[in-house]
């Protein structure tokens, strides 16, 4: 799909790249869905269960309710072996920014590498004798990645866009020791990504002014200084990384990313920017570490994917109108997946919101953000796991590993 719109112009953009466009399509899908005009059958006098579900597992996840943001640090520091202090000791002499810098390398190229794994692939993490496998093993396999030098042109614990635009397929392959017993969904959607990524580095010096990812940090302290908000975090990540996307709709000659065409919405597009929010989320950690101040997090959505879509389907909080779609696989751009992505954004908000009110938490106190780590995310996860074995989720997605 390469499809250019003719109902936005360029002033359009500034809406279409900000969570507020996130949530129109998706309360429109939500509105559809209970007029009976979607895929989807919603089922209201389940949402206080779902909720009391989520809350259950925020208190054995986290009792203190001490929670960090959904973000991909968790996975560098899963299976109890915090593998950042290896980073942390690397970077002990360098300042502030080049630490963050560093650490945006790190967070911007591994969450490009967080698409869906499948349900056969694993990671064997030579260090803990452990194995990981989806998002956690994703995490892990592209931490040695960058920690190897691999995404460097000179080998150094970086990426730069020479590396990036360099880099094989059988490196990639080999660092997350992918082989016919270990297969690995989308490798060649990933290694494309980061292709990407380094030709867009290399094209765009005002947003990467020294060739890194990670030179983000001073596009947004040239701009900002040390205080900007989160959707304004969001417009750099969309901004900076738009264009690495495949063959997307284009606004004005501007790829937009996670946007799909979707007749029945306002403007006939919805909006989900899940792994450029779910990078933003991994971003804010490093940049505060660095004495950056990030305000309005609460302002930007929950992520549509699979976990928190998952939970939805598998609590009955929401239920196929037709059965027999749940035994087919459906592409990104298929309405089934647009309508289901559009409810998890939809619901998870109303879900937050009842979250924060359950624990007495105001949205600034308690983002959606840690609703996702603390609750949702885990949540989707022990569902599937009580209904399969493979805690696959409900719906087949054919998914080429840069959505989902």
């Amino acid at each position: 799909m390469n499809k250019t719109t003719n109902n936005y112009t360029e002033k359009d953009l500034d809406f279409l790249l900000s969570p507020a466009a996130i949530r129109q399509s998706a309360e429109a899908i939500f509105d559809l869905t209970k007029n009976g005009k979607t895929h989807f059958t919603y089922h209201p006098e389940k949402f206080d269960g779902v909720v009391d579900y989520v809350l259950e597992v925020i208190k054995d996840n986290y009792p203190t309710l001490d929670i960090p943001f959904h973000s991909r640090w968790g996975h560098f520091r899963v299976g109890g072996f915090n593998r950042v202090l290896d980073l942390d000791s690397k970077l002990k002499n360098a300042d502030s920014l080049e630490v963050a810098r560093t650490k945006l390398d790190l967070a911007i190229t591994s969450v490009l590498l967080d698409a869906g794994a499948g349900a056969e692939w694993k990671y064997n993490e030579a260090n803990s004798g452990k194995s990981f496998n989806r998002s956690e093993g994703l995490g892990v396999a592209s931490f040695y990645l960058f920690m190897g030098g691999n995404l460097s042109d000179a080998g150094k614990l970086q990426a730069t866009a020479t590396g990036l635009q360099n880099l094989t397929r059988e490196k990639l392959s080999d660092a997350f020791q992918v082989s016919p017993s270990n297969p690995l969904i989308g490798v060649d959607g990933r290694l494309m990504l980061l292709r990407n990524l380094g030709n867009t580095i290399a094209d765009k010096k005002d947003l990467f002014p020294g060739g890194r990812p990670g030179n983000l940090v001073d596009y947004l302290n040239t701009r900002y200084g040390k205080n900007f908000t989160g959707p304004q975090l969001l417009r750099a990540v969309l901004d900076g990384l738009g264009e690495i996307w495949p063959g997307r709709v284009r606004v004005a000659g501007v790829n937009l990313g996670d946007i799909w065409p979707y007749e029945k919405v306002p403007g006939g597009l919805a909006a989900f920017h899940k792994l450029s929010q779910w990078m933003t989320y991994s971003l804010c950690e490093p940049l505060m570490e660095a004495g950056f101040n990030i305000t309005d997090v609460d302002k930007l959505t929950g992520l549509a994917e699979y976990r928190n879509g998952g939970l939805l389907l598998d609590r009955g909080l929401i239920t196929m109108t037709d059965a027999k779609l749940l035994d087919v696989a459906h592409k990104p751009e298929s309405e089934v997946l647009i309508e289901w992505r559009g409810l998890t954004i939809a619901l998870l908000d109303r879900i937050g919101a009842d979250v924060q009110k359950k624990l007495n938490k105001s949205s600034t106190e308690f983002p959606l953000a840690k609703v996702l780590e603390g609750g949702t995310w885990w949540a989707g996860r022990k569902a599937a796991l009580a209904l399969r074995a493979d805690s696959s989720p409900p719906l087949k997605i054919d998914s080429d590993g840069t959505v989902f």
